[in-house]
């Protein structure tokens, strides 16, 4: 079997390979079992990654998340049938694009409403939309045309947002497939409405205080800006570059920086923690934040069979293995993913590298991370994971 100096070697020769630098936090029923860190937060000045680094978390903040939704619905806040305008009324009366038998596309109206499973499950019908380029898609172009006066504005709250994109076509009836992607926005205003507070104060009350995760947020203070690793771009050619700065706006303080919901910035200790909770069945260093048969629940795969080819976004290879449940990745086949952990171990990744998972059979979570434009995660995460797996006994 691996052991602990196979995975310092692996992330030793990423380092070496070209990789600026990166963390790994392996955990156990509560216990750190690894933990090292490889490479340099800043390779002009040389600063090393260290315990203290933070990194942008991009998608991988959809733990926090969905963690709080499933929350929030075993308190009974929601049921997962409601219409999702029961709290958002502006998305009562939506459009779908069909196309019709002569191969035109037209708006027609849906034959029922998105509910929050299809939020919390991303079946709701729109992805992301983040820039105004030209697309041919027409849900994409739907959604640019109703965002173009919030970028013209410059800065936008998150129910601005909401309300605003609440006017898009939607790319299928509700429920019917999958699309990552705006789901996650109509979730955090989800919370916010059932919780009558900013969802950075949920996260506060229900996750990290609780679980002392004290450099998890989403908005800069302290010495949390030199703490950050910076940023890099990989060329073609494989050398370095400073990544833009652009993503890192939305982690200033001011109502000048917002721009709907803001994603997260942490570091594998604090977020270790989160998921040494979802690892051991709601509970780390004795406090509970959420039942055990809520976390089997959010980690349940929901998809039709139709829905997992829309899952499979790379023709199956990085999500191989995987479903998908409420915000999570589910492991329910370990050969078709040349996975070495548990079915049932579940998490997600984010756009800049990092990557996480819970085995509730193992108590065991994985936490890496590393900042990096494109992330390569296809290369990086699927050794780590081997190997971070293959160190067990």
């Amino acid at each position: 079997m691996a052991d602990f100096s196979d995975l310092d070697a692996l992330l030793r020769g990423f380092v070496d390979g070209g990789l600026p630098g990166c963390a790994c936090q392996i955990s156990k029923n509560g216990k750190t079992i690894y933990e090292n860190y490889f490479g340099y937060a800043d390779a002009e000045t040389k600063a090393p990654v260290t315990k203290e680094s933070i990194f942008r978390l991009a998608s991988m903040s959809k733990l926090p998340l969905y963690v709080t939704c499933m929350i929030l619905f075993e308190r009974g806040k929601f049921l997962m049938t409601d219409p999702i305008h029961n709290y958002l009324p502006e998305w009562k009366n939506l459009k779908k694009y069909v196309r019709t038998p002569n191969g035109n596309i037209t708006a027609v109206p849906t034959e029922g409403p998105i509910t929050v499973r299809d939020v919390l499950s991303m079946k709701c019908g729109l992805p992301y939309c983040n820039s105004p380029a030209p697309t041919e898609n027409q849900t994409l172009a739907s959604m640019q045309k109703c965002m173009q006066p919030l970028w013209e504005k410059g800065h936008y709250t998150l129910r601005e947002h909401v309300k605003a994109m609440s006017q898009a076509v939607l790319a299928f009836e509700p429920g019917t497939h999958w699309i990552y992607g705006f789901s996650s926005e109509l979730a955090a205003a989800l919370i916010e409405v059932v919780c009558d507070k900013p969802i950075d104060d949920v996260f506060k009350e229900l996750i990290f205080d609780p679980l002392g995760m004290n450099v998890t947020r989403s908005r800069f203070f302290g010495d949390i800006p030199e703490r950050m690793v910076k940023l890099y771009s990989k060329g073609d050619d494989g050398t370095l570059q400073p990544g833009p700065t652009n993503f890192d706006k939305k982690h200033l303080p001011g109502a000048e920086n917002e721009c709907g919901w803001a994603r997260l910035y942490s570091n594998c200790n604090d977020f270790s923690r989160l998921m040494q909770a979802l690892a051991c069945g709601g509970v780390y260093d004795g406090v509970r934040i959420i039942g055990r048969k809520t976390i089997d629940m959010m980690r349940a795969n929901g998809l039709s069979e139709a829905q997992q080819r829309d899952f499979d976004l790379d023709g199956g290879f990085y999500n191989a293995g995987y479903g998908y449940g409420y915000g999570v990745r589910t492991l329910i086949d370990k050969q078709k993913g040349n996975h070495n952990g548990s079915i049932g171990a579940f998490g997600w990744t984010g756009g800049f590298g990092t990557w996480c998972e819970a085995d509730p059979e193992e108590g065991v979570s994985i936490v890496y991370m590393h900042n990096l434009m494109p992330n390569m995660e296809r290369y990086y995460h699927l050794r780590m994971r081997a190997v971070a797996y293959g160190c067990l006994k």
